[in-house]
């Protein structure tokens, strides 16, 4: 794969959540900006968006933000970013944050992070999206959805191939290197997305 110039980071917005959540956040913005990885994002200001973001900005990197009109009314957008991008609703948001990094990784999150991840692993099943996709499993936060795609391919709700949509990583290094090795996804994927 070519250098990765920009990593897309799915991540919550909650700020009632275990140190360890906090802790991988920074480190990934930090890790990011020492590998002068653009970091693209939800442009949110508050919990781990905003950690991201902070962290990555204090190590003089680069943060591309990505938000809809009525959360810049609302005041929610993080003021301070190298570049905010301001869409008409969220379905724009989530393809443009797509479109401008090379992947992504989902940190532990809501429901909101989980319907960003769930898309875009949706996107590439269909031949959509051939950038790679890694799933952050910090403190095991994800087993339970791993499990449960796991259980999808096993009862024939997807192929067994899919599986190999995303990647799991346990710490923040091993998710940015798991972007950076990975090979290059086939044009024809897609064609395998129905049973």
């Amino acid at each position: 794969m070519a250098k990765v110039s920009s990593i897309c980071v799915y991540c919550a917005s909650s700020t009632k959540i275990d140190r360890a959540y906090v802790d991988a956040a920074q480190e990934i913005g930090r890790l990011l900006a020492e590998k002068d990885i653009a970091c693209v994002n939800g442009a949110g200001k508050m919990g781990l968006m905003g950690t991201v973001s902070d962290a990555a900005l204090q190590n003089n990197g680069k943060v591309i933000g990505v938000i809809p009109q009525f959360m810049v009314d609302n005041g929610w957008f993080h003021s301070s970013l190298s570049e905010l991008h301001v869409t008409q609703s969220m379905h724009e948001r989530k393809q443009k944050m797509a479109n401008l990094a090379d992947g992504c990784i989902a940190l532990p999150g809501g429901i909101g992070t989980l319907e960003e991840l769930i898309e875009v692993i949706t996107w590439k099943q269909l031949g959509l999206y051939n950038k790679p996709i890694v799933i952050l499993n910090t403190k095991n936060y994800y087993d339970l959805l791993l499990k449960l795609l796991k259980q999808m391919a096993n009862e024939n709700f997807m192929r067994p191939m899919h599986t190999e949509l995303w990647r799991v990583a346990q710490t923040p290094a091993e998710a940015i290197q798991l972007i950076e090795e990975a090979e290059a996804w086939p044009d024809n994927y897609g064609k395998f997305a129905a049973l």
